[in-house]
């Protein structure tokens, strides 16, 4: 080009620079954000917020303060040493109110057991479903269905113990079912005592097994009006399967408050509340810790020394709230949790969660040998203490006062309407199994 022409396209880009500069500034920050919200940063542990199920970013909560990552990134080793330091304590918290309610009602699973289906039968006062446990240091996510799925894939998880052990696997199921139906294959015994479903999406099946002592005994009948108990052998109903298992949740202990005879060593070690018969009376909470030590022992000695493994966790006693007659209307009437400070946890309901809390740490020390035998403790006395209002009451028959209120109806303060509080344990057991994997 020749010494003095001007270049148009010169003039043009500056004064188009000059025009496209304002707009510029005012359209970076929006993009800015934009890049931010679609590949999100990772946020240290005092900045974690609770985000939504769909959200895609993944929350790990199991200590005192969440942690937040993108599910693209892996936080450094230190970062995921801290935030695992203080393990959540779900046993220490209060219930708040939770519009969103239960993941389920009573017609979207088959397995609600007759009695606990409070809503079919009648029970109005639906206020209940609407409290969250809430621990006090720590978040406690809503149960997610497909995670609960894809831990337990290929695995047999065992429930084993009484109708409360059968009551949180029922509310397990139905929070599972809507993600997956459960397909039931097999069922034995008085009132489906042992069954067993599966899972054919993950290959994982989940089994009851009826054994309200954990340990060999007989049930009290119309001609023996006391239950016997041997102390030193393990219920062969549930050990003789014990390889077929890769989890297994023990939940125990009403149906020591019943007048018993106990042996050991193939001799009368003593008895509760037996008269008539000349045995020493010694109470139920000695023999509570050695039904749960011969059990924890038995499932170590046959699983863990065989280097296979097996995980175990023992739900702790759940406190009924009988406030008068079990036949008389009002014997649990209360219609709203309890405040933190209202209820204490003492007496029988704290000895019993004591005995089972001390033995669990025993059976973790013995155990320590064997890599990958894993034991906990689900701590939820005090989360059952607070719950009043979560029974079936009078409401384990249909309709019972379609007649008017009755004078003598029957009532069960001890099992837990479905849905309700009980769905909160389960939560609880998610997330220790998130711990674990």
């Amino acid at each position: 080009m020749k010494m003095g022409i001007t270049n148009p396209f010169k003039d043009q880009s500056l004064s188009l620079t000059k025009k496209l500069l304002p707009w510029t500034l005012y359209v970076l920050p929006p993009i800015a954000m934009l890049c931010l919200y679609f590949k999100p940063i990772s946020f240290t542990p005092s900045s974690a917020t609770e985000l939504p199920h769909s959200s895609p970013i993944t929350i790990t909560s199991h200590s005192s303060l969440s942690f937040i990552s993108a599910p693209s990134t892996s936080p450094p080793p230190k970062e995921k040493e801290k935030a695992y330091e203080k393990p959540c304590d779900y046993s220490n918290g209060k219930w708040v109110h939770d519009m969103k309610g239960p993941l389920y009602n009573d017609t979207t699973c088959g397995t609600i057991k007759y009695g606990r289906n409070c809503i079919t039968h009648g029970r109005s006062d639906t206020g209940y479903l609407y409290w969250r446990w809430k621990p006090r240091r720590c978040n406690l996510p809503r149960f997610e269905p497909p995670t609960f799925l894809q831990i337990i894939r290929n695995k047999h998880i065992a429930f084993i113990g009484d109708s409360v052990a059968r009551n949180q696997l029922e509310s397990l199921l139905c929070m599972i079912a809507t993600a997956s139906t459960p397909n039931l294959i097999y069922q034995k015994g008085e009132d489906n005592q042992f069954s067993r479903w599966h899972f054919p999406s993950h290959n994982a099946s989940i089994s009851l097994y009826w054994s309200p002592f954990l340990v060999q005994g007989v049930e009290k009948s119309g001609t023996k009006p006391y239950n016997e108990l041997y102390l030193d052998h393990v219920d062969e109903k549930w050990g003789r399967d014990i390889d077929q298992m890769d989890l297994i949740v023990l939940s125990f202990g009403h149906w020591f408050l019943l007048s018993a005879v106990y042996y050991e060593n193939d001799s009368v070690l003593g008895c509760h509340y037996c008269p008539g018969l000349n045995h020493t009376e010694i109470g139920f909470y000695d023999v509570l810790r050695k039904a749960l030590r011969t059990t924890l022992n038995s499932i170590i000695d046959r699983r863990g020394t065989k280097g296979n493994g097996i995980d175990v966790i023992v739900t702790t006693f759940t406190p009924h709230h009988f406030e008068g007659e079990w036949d008389k209307t009002g014997a649990c009437a209360k219609i709203r949790p309890y405040r933190n400070k209202e209820k204490k946890l003492e007496g029988m309901d704290a000895e019993m969660r004591k005995v089972e809390i001390e033995e669990v740490e025993n059976a973790k020390a013995k155990a320590r040998e064997f890599g990958r035998f894993r034991l906990k403790a689900l701590d939820v006395t005090k989360l059952a203490l607070l719950r009043p209002d979560g029974h079936p009451g009078p409401y384990m028959n249909p309709f019972p006062f379609a007649n008017g209120v009755q004078e003598h109806v029957q009532n069960d303060c001890v099992h837990w309407c479905l849905p309700g509080p009980i769905d909160s344990w389960n939560e609880i057991f998610l997330e220790m199994m998130k711990m674990w994997e």
